[in-house]
């Protein structure tokens, strides 16, 4: 039975430290007591680690920004799923009042080769910020709200657009799948601006460009497992893939295409 308010939650907290990149790391065992079920769960860290520096000791170390499940910073595995129990949830999102009195959680940070660890749970994202520089922009000159709302365009392709572009970088995806596959990431950054006109320029040149640096970063690859949308905080859907694959395909076609031809001539 949940403790209530007054009472407070008691639990153990098993949690992976490690120093820095270079060290082992290994779990430790800490009591968290008297947590509010109102409590967030970085709230519920950060009272841990006040504890923890009141007698002299490091605290743990987890990223974290907005606290609104907008920045996508303080992804963590908790229980062996990403961002806790509860779906369309970020770490921050999660409230004590998910867990019970007496539970024993276990907190990790994102497991995947392309994801090294910094410090106890936070880990080196910048994979996906190469990925993004390796062709997540558009050269259109788009203007101002009033000239971009100009061009006409349909219901399906805007809310579709819109449903990839609410992709936060949080990686939960990638440590979710058993590949640790960044294909949904990448997908949602091709989907988001293919499907509008001023991502055509760019359109198969960015699918080609992007899924080379995912390559590059050493990301496994994408057996369809689904586990990428189950995790995802904001719910993108795995058919974003479907977009992905196509222009991939013609940008790889179109790249041999135009070899071929140079080499003729």
């Amino acid at each position: 039975m949940t403790a209530t308010t007054k009472g407070g939650l008691s639990l153990t907290l098993h949690v992976w430290r490690q120093p820095n990149a270079a060290a082992a790391g290994k779990m430790v065992k800490y009591q968290a007591t008297d947590i509010s079920p109102d409590m967030s769960f970085l709230e519920m860290l950060d009272v841990v680690n006040e504890g923890l520096i009141a007698v002299g000791n490091d605290p743990i170390a987890f990223d974290h920004d907005c606290r609104e499940g907008i920045c996508g910073s303080c992804g963590m595995m908790i229980n062996g799923a990403a961002h806790g129990p509860m779906k369309l949830t970020t770490a921050c999102q999660l409230h004590m009042r998910s867990f019970k009195d007496g539970d024993d959680i276990f907190i990790e940070p994102w497991r995947a080769t392309a994801f090294p660890v910094v410090k106890d749970l936070v880990v080196d994202r910048s994979a996906f910020d190469r990925i993004i520089q390796a062709g997540g922009f558009v050269s259109a000159r788009t203007g101002a709200a009033q000239d971009g709302n100009a061009i006409p365009i349909s219901k399906v392709a805007a809310d579709e657009s819109m449903d990839a572009a609410a992709c936060i970088g949080c990686g939960a995806c990638v440590a979710a799948c058993p590949n640790a596959s960044a294909s949904l990431f990448t997908a949602a950054k091709v989907t988001h601006l293919g499907l509008l006109p001023q991502g055509q320029p760019e359109r198969f040149r960015r699918a080609l460009q992007m899924v080379e640096q995912m390559d590059l970063e050493h990301f496994g690859g994408c057996t369809l497992f689904g586990e990428c949308q189950e995790a995802c905080p904001k719910g993108i859907s795995i058919d974003s893939m479907m977009h992905l694959n196509r222009d991939f395909l013609l940008a790889t076609a179109t790249a041999k295409e135009e070899k071929s031809e140079m080499g003729a001539g």
